[in-house]
């Protein structure tokens, strides 16, 4: 048992929001959060109450064949919260299924001021990761990001930290755009559509970028990702897909395109990326630009539904 201490409201959670119909009861809902332990069942161990904790987005054992393959999402034993009885994370407490192999213990105190960028451990900075991991991101790479949300952003933040030569934004926000500025995007650009491959196509010689980071999800993006990847390069799609056909023909085969991504075996990577949050390499949690408390988690979604809030904290 989880006590929360923060929790956020993810991209995906819009979703259900705008397409649900009402109801007296609503549903359990989020994914991301960090806490202290209050209670362990008798099978847990390495974990004792009072360790500060984080959580990826989906549970698992962590000891399956998938997880040992790094992928937590195709966990034999794993699930998703806020459904089938198990608790979501927009709340005071959450009883976590498997939670010795899915909390990583955090070196940090209730009161520490890295407690917004540790959150994104949960989801948001694992996905961009994971969407340059899928791509190939490295040095001397090229990469385009569709999307200036937080799931974009982020990877912008993960693309830098992996020595990407040349990172080109596509977002209209200003505010958001200036903030992936600062992670690291050498270029923006507005434009979209045919406009925007064409200004990709200008600022690469021609040739397009070496990796596309898909971060929204719909089919006029994954549309720009064709337009403006390079022959032989990787389109990594991190955006929950909101579409069911897609322009995946035979230009695709006779440019050796690789279309990958997925949802993000978060738990694989939060080792790896916590030393460079604890250290202030990075700090994932600028993203987070609005605040609330439990009784404002409606206000929250509003704001985030309209554009208001790039990713809400809660603090329960």
């Amino acid at each position: 048992m989880v006590r929360v201490l923060r929790s956020g409201i993810c991209g995906s959670d819009l979703w259900p929001y705008r397409s649900m119909p009402a109801s007296e009861h609503g549903r359990r809902m989020g994914h991301e959060f960090l806490g202290v332990v209050e209670d362990i069942g008798a099978d847990v161990s390495g974990l004792k109450r009072g360790d500060l904790v984080v959580t990826p987005f989906l549970w698992a054992d962590n000891t399956c064949d998938f997880c040992a393959e790094g992928l937590h999402t195709s966990c034999r034993h794993g699930g998703r919260y806020g459904l089938d009885g198990v608790d979501g994370g927009q709340g005071e407490a959450v009883g976590v299924p498997q939670a010795q192999g899915t909390l990583v213990k955090l070196p940090v105190g209730e009161d520490s001021a890295l407690l917004a960028s540790l959150l994104t451990l949960s989801d948001v900075f694992c996905v961009g990761h994971h969407a340059c991991v899928k791509a190939r991101v490295g040095p001397r790479t090229t990469v385009t990001v569709i999307g200036d949300g937080a799931v974009g952003l982020s990877a912008v933040l993960a693309a830098k930290r992996l020595g990407a030569e040349r990172i080109l934004l596509l977002g209209r926000h200003t505010q958001r755009t200036d903030l992936g500025r600062e992670f690291g995007a050498t270029d923006v650009i507005a434009e979209r559509g045919d406009e925007g491959i064409e200004r990709v196509r200008e600022l690469t010689g021609g040739d397009g970028t070496h990796a596309v980071l898909e971060c929204v999800g719909s089919k006029p993006a994954l549309e720009m990702a064709i337009g403006v990847i390079r022959d032989g390069g990787a389109i990594s799609r991190v955006g929950v897909p909101q579409y069911t056909e897609g322009p995946l023909g035979f230009d695709m085969v006779l440019r050796n395109l690789t279309l990958t991504g997925g949802a993000a075996p978060a738990r694989a990577y939060i080792e790896e990326l916590l030393p460079d949050v604890l250290d202030g390499t990075v700090e994932p949690g600028r993203v987070f630009d609005r605040a609330v408390g439990l009784e404002q988690v409606p206000d929250g979604y509003r704001a985030m539904a309209d554009r208001e809030a790039l990713k809400v904290l809660i603090r329960p």
